[in-house]
């Protein structure tokens, strides 16, 4: 990752690192994009600020991680375990602090069958039975803004009070209502306190650069040299959370979060994807950007939080503007490639 971002981060959660040191944290999922840059500032932190981090990492396949990531994956303060969270057999251990952010993708769910959903909330409630077992401190959950449903019209950004619901007769819903229930399993377990993340649309270094995100496929298309393909209007309006600032949030979350009050996570700087398009048309040095359709709708779909919430109870905010994000994670997937 970037050394300007993991500095950034150092500089914003330092006192978070000091109340962290020599604690033991347990992540589910801890290979995703959440996960590495977690795994990265862990590392930063231990080097720079000496506070001896540790941490065990589920993962599907770590063997699969390590021939991609070999510095990471031979840290000392992390070791590994295989395996899905429905089906693992758990460290018998103590952790400190739980961060469970594996989950079946929109993707995956969308083309699955009740079998993944069900395994899928199956491997929620084991962690959370284990995280009572381990007496961990603090549980947080990655959820997301998918729990909503359809962004209601009237509103620009989407707040936590917001009493909307995925539409159960629609495919695409079952991402959402896994998130949906996931989060009542924490609010049925009182005893632990499990922190909400509800998160929405991210860029930065590691993002997959596949039709999975509209931002990556774009990226991808400015690297081949275009066109950057929009295969609808161009309409949609969404926002993007640098990956940096993600991790600010998160670890905010796990540490200073109030129980069971969900938080949205992610950036109120809305941009339409026909305008996202031109701005890495920029950043990729002018290609052209291709938009298959003419908008048809004066009410395009919508996904941006309000994030008023984490601003005034936690000082939260976007602190790397869409356009630094997008030359940083521009600039690193033209390294890779």
């Amino acid at each position: 990752m970037p050394v300007a971002d993991l500095e950034h981060i150092l500089a914003h959660t330092a006192p978070l690192w000091r109340e962290l040191a020599g604690s033991r944290i347990f992540i589910t999922g801890g290979t995703g994009f959440f996960g590495i840059w977690l795994l990265e500032s862990i590392a930063a932190a231990n080097d720079a600020l000496k506070v001896g981090v540790g941490a065990t990492v589920l993962s599907r396949d770590p063997s699969r991680f390590a021939s991609k990531n070999p510095r990471l994956a031979t840290r000392p303060e992390f070791d590994w375990l295989t395996g899905n969270a429905e089906s693992v057999a758990f460290p018998t251990r103590r952790y400190d602090y739980i961060i469970h952010l594996a989950t079946a993708s929109a993707a995956e769910v969308g083309a699955g069958d009740t079998a993944l959903t069900l395994a899928t909330l199956l491997g929620t409630q084991r962690v959370l039975q284990f995280a009572r077992i381990c007496r961990a401190k603090r549980l947080l959950l990655a959820s997301s803004g998918a729990v909503y449903g359809r962004q209601p019209a009237e509103l620009s950004h989407i707040p936590e009070t917001c009493s909307g619901a995925p539409n159960p007769q629609y495919p695409g819903s079952a991402y959402g209502e896994i998130k949906r229930m996931s989060e009542l399993m924490c609010a049925l377990t009182p005893e632990l306190e499990c922190v909400i993340a509800r998160g929405f649309s991210f860029v930065g270094p590691g993002l997959p650069l596949t039709e999975k995100f509209a931002i990556g496929s774009f990226i991808r298309d400015a690297i081949k040299g275009g066109p950057i393909r929009i295969h609808g209007d161009g309409s949609p309006v969404r926002s993007y959370l640098y990956a940096a600032d993600l991790v600010i949030w998160l670890l905010t979350l796990l540490l200073k979060g109030k129980p069971n009050h969900p938080y949205n996570v992610g950036s109120d700087q809305a941009i339409s994807l026909a305008e996202l398009a031109q701005e890495v048309a920029i950043t990729g040095n002018g290609v052209t950007v291709e938009i298959a359709r003419a908008p048809t709708s004066n009410s395009p779909d919508a996904y941006v939080p309000d994030i008023q919430r984490a601003h005034d109870e936690l000082g939260l905010d976007v602190l790397i503007p869409l356009s630094l994000g997008l030359s940083r994670t521009f600039g690193w997937a033209k390294r890779q490639s």
